[in-house]
């Protein structure tokens, strides 16, 4: 089953984050095999990361707790907190399947609670929707695509009212 993993930044939590990453990176390199995305929230400006996000393929709710709360960042106290939803990818790929960068185009994440419609352009990289851990309540829908800026991957992702996060591509530089 696919999970979505948003740990949320807390306030001047930045150079905690950075001292901690090599240790992040270490622990995602247990799950490479099932991650299906990953990377970081950015401040509008790109300096400063926002959130942590991760979409996960595990077996059962007890291994994505595992995984969210074993974490280096969780453990070391960089969240406010962590949003963890089962993800229905329509996609059906990863984000390493994306190969239609477009240059002058930025990354996003793009968070609604709007009802789940299908979306078509080469410039999403993967999409689904996110329901309750512990039934079939639908929240709303995750969106990782490209866009010139905000109010387009608002409009590309067909989300009104929509949270848009500046976010790139994670993993080891």
């Amino acid at each position: 089953m696919q999970y979505f993993v948003y740990g949320r930044d807390r306030a001047g939590a930045g150079e905690l984050k950075e001292s901690l990453t090599p240790e992040h990176w270490t622990f995602m390199d247990g799950y490479a095999a099932e991650l299906i995305a990953r990377g970081p929230t950015l401040t509008p400006d790109g300096e400063d990361t926002t959130g942590s996000l991760h979409i996960v393929d595990l077996p059962t709710f007890e291994a994505v707790k595992t995984f969210a709360y074993d974490e280096p960042y969780y453990r070391g106290g960089v969240f406010d907190d962590v949003l963890i939803c089962r993800f229905q990818n329509h996609t059906g790929g990863t984000m390493w399947d994306f190969a239609n960068a477009v240059d002058g185009l930025n990354r996003y994440l793009v968070h609604t609670d709007d009802a789940a419609r299908s979306l078509s352009s080469p410039h999403i990289i993967l999409y689904g929707d996110l329901s309750a851990l512990d039934s079939d309540e639908h929240l709303g829908r995750a969106v990782l695509l490209e866009a010139p800026d905000p109010e387009s991957a608002a409009v590309l992702a067909q989300a009104a009212p929509a949270q848009v996060h500046p976010w790139t591509f994670g993993g080891r530089r």
